[in-house]
């Protein structure tokens, strides 16, 4: 089973084909998530790498990244809490 990572500090234009696309240089991408709003369907400004293998390659080269303008923040993704 693949692993999960948390992409921040994404632009509001990046799309799901382009984080996918400055990822596979570094790691084997199973799928890529950009999070939007609801009603709005604009981009929160972060999303998710699902990756093949272990992520502290991808981790240690695209942490800091500059990509579309902005500096990437990336993470092992935590599991969701469930909300009280």
């Amino acid at each position: 089973m693949g692993k999960t990572l948390y992409v921040g500090n994404l632009a509001w234009t990046t799309t799901s084909e382009q984080l996918a696309s400055a990822f596979e240089p570094h790691c084997q991408v199973v799928s890529a998530r950009i999070i939007t709003e609801n009603e709005s369907g604009r981009s929160k400004g972060f999303g998710f790498i699902e990756i093949e293998g272990e992520p502290e390659k991808a981790i240690k080269e695209m942490n800091g990244f500059s990509f579309n303008g902005r500096s990437l923040i990336v993470s092992e993704a935590r599991q969701k809490q469930n909300r009280a």
